[in-house]
């Protein structure tokens, strides 16, 4: 079988990280992936903020589990030591699109790297807030963006899950 089809076949949604911080040189790669992503008009009208930074990665926590409704203490990103935060430019038709296709390359270039990844939402909520707008503006990220999602980060700690059955009657042919 195709490499890329048995990666997408294989990669899982990781829900237990090691602490460890992956090589820059692989977050690079992971991003530059998510850079080549499928793009409306290829507009490429998306943004990607890498965080590494402990003390914005535990801003970020905090929020996310806010926003969750979780209780105090809960990591809703699992441990992993990055997040690779997308944002697409809200008056862009396919943004919603557009970024989750990012998101979507990121999460295989990170299983093609050995490493584990997963999606966490809320970001929308996260960016619609005072404190990330000042976030966005601090690094110099001008206009009206809105928070597609999270992709989560790290050295599994564990097992990968394997993949549950597929589920028939999903495919319908027209010849």
């Amino acid at each position: 079988m195709n490499d890329i089809i048995q990666a997408m076949k294989d990669r899982r949604s990781i829900r237990r990280f090691k602490p460890d911080l992956p090589a820059k040189e692989d977050i690079e790669q992971i991003i530059d992936a998510g850079l080549y992503a499928a793009s409306g008009r290829g507009q490429q009208a998306t943004v990607t903020i890498a965080v590494t930074d402990p003390a914005l990665r535990q801003k970020i926590v905090d929020a996310n589990r806010v926003i969750g409704g979780w209780q105090e203490g809960f990591d809703p990103f699992y441990g992993a030591p990055v997040i690779l935060i997308v944002l697409a430019q809200k008056d862009w038709p396919t943004h919603v699109y557009d970024g989750s296709l990012v998101i979507g390359n990121m999460m295989l270039a990170a299983h093609a790297l050995g490493l584990g990844s997963i999606w966490i939402h809320r970001a929308k909520e996260e960016f619609e807030t005072d404190a990330f707008k000042t976030l966005l503006a601090d690094l110099g990220i001008e206009g009206e963006w809105e928070g597609i999602g999270h992709c989560a980060v790290g050295y599994i700690d564990g097992e990968a899950p394997k993949a549950a059955p597929r589920k028939d009657g999903r495919v319908f042919w027209v010849e």
